[in-house]
């Protein structure tokens, strides 16, 4: 017989946001970062190209508004998905990773404009998240 408090001590289950194929093969098949989220602006991944793309320009205001609109995108998709506010949301399952590297773009783009509270709860609600997907955004 299963205890009650089993369940407590486990945790949340992990949250898998859904694929979205056709955003998602339009970003691979070499389309424009931004018409991608033009047309698909709930798709995460879009949104974390454009960010990756503006800080490595230099841009981190910019950078920062992407990644921003990309993890607000992302956590409503989480919480449609189940997630209750925290609990594991894994790098492995492919379609978390757009609004993990959001996530993460937010937290360097934070850092660069000054905004140090922002970016260590940002870096700690990646590593908190996925401890996978933390070591492979900030060892990169």
């Amino acid at each position: 017989m299963t205890c009650p408090m089993d369940n407590l001590l486990a945790g949340p289950p992990p949250t898998h946001l859904p694929d979205l194929p056709e955003a998602r093969e339009a970003l691979e098949s070499g389309a424009k970062a931004s018409d991608v989220a033009a047309r698909f602006p709930a798709f995460p991944a879009a949104w974390a190209s454009l960010a990756e793309e503006a800080f490595a320009q230099g841009h981190a205001v910019t950078s920062y508004a992407f990644a921003r609109t990309g993890y607000h995108r992302g956590l409503d998709q989480l919480r449609r998905s189940g997630w209750k506010g925290h609990g594991p949301i894994p790098w492995e399952h492919e379609p978390n990773r757009g609004f993990l590297r959001c996530l993460h773009a937010l937290a360097r783009a934070a850092q660069a404009i000054g905004e140090k509270d922002e970016a260590e709860r940002c870096l700690q609600f990646l590593k908190d998240s996925t401890e996978t997907g933390y070591d492979a955004l900030t060892q990169s």
